[in-house]
């Protein structure tokens, strides 16, 4: 029998795909037998990656928040490396702000970045999908749309409506073969976390005290959820928001 985690054979483009959870969710699909198109701004940092996860990877540079070029994106990575098979919609960008504090053209471009981003870059691979009757389709949710977190609203909004934009697709497209889902991630490790955990220990207290599994993830565990949800062996699951949270989002 066939290893249904298998992903031989399957083109993925993984946005913001240079560093963080975007590299490991990369390295995660090679490791599987699949080939990646990193996209992100920083030319540098995504030749780095490709050249550590070697030939079944490359890149193109570009910038969601460009809407008018995502069309072009598309056409681009399928005419220079074959079927898209997978899209990973992790890009985005963060705010830490207080509501108060939060001016409207901030808040609007988180709100562009996350769900017009993911939206533009989703509708124009399903557009292409649909035809070939198959396909996965990932955006990485947050757990600041499951509980409220002070000082990320815009962020919180955001993420809140890739949640609902993801169940809506999945209804929508997956009489066509094309499965939509969210991964949720806790915590996670980061040069990041570690300096916020530096700089306010409490919050690291607080943080890992309602977290069962009594550590942070890793890029690697969320990689691994999207292999699962981008193969075979779940090819009956689609509408779903995972969590790859250590229990976070139940630990009291």
């Amino acid at each position: 029998m066939a290893n249904p985690f298998d992903l031989v054979g399957m083109l993925a483009l993984v946005t913001g795909g240079g560093t963080g959870l975007g590299l490991g969710i990369a390295r995660a699909i090679v490791g599987a037998g699949g080939k990646v198109v990193l996209t992100g701004r920083r030319e540098e940092t995504l030749q780095s990656a490709c050249e550590e996860m070697g030939p079944d990877s490359a890149y193109a540079v570009h910038d969601i928040d460009r809407l008018e070029t995502i069309p072009g994106l598309v056409r681009e990575v399928e005419d220079r490396f074959g079927p898209i098979a997978i899209l990973v919609n992790n890009a985005g960008n963060h705010l830490k702000r207080s509501a108060v504090e939060t001016d409207d053209a901030s808040f609007a471009k988180v709100l562009s970045t996350h769900v017009q981003g993911g939206f533009a870059l989703a509708r124009e691979t399903a557009k292409r999908m649909v035809p070939r009757g198959t396909g996965s389709i990932l955006f990485v949710g947050s757990m600041a749309a499951i509980m409220g977190i002070p000082q990320v609203v815009a962020y919180s909004a955001a993420k809140t409506a890739v949640a609902g934009m993801a169940r809506a697709l999945a209804s929508e497209l997956s009489p066509h073969g094309i499965r939509v889902n969210t991964i949720v991630p806790g915590w996670i490790e980061s040069e990041m976390t570690r300096k916020a955990f530096e700089g306010d220990p409490e919050r690291a207290r607080k943080i890992l005290s309602r977290t069962p599994a009594g550590r942070l993830g890793t890029s690697e565990d969320i990689g691994q959820a999207v292999v699962y949800l981008s193969s075979p062996a779940a090819r009956f699951v689609t509408g779903v928001d995972l969590r790859v949270d250590g229990g976070a989002g139940i630990g009291f």
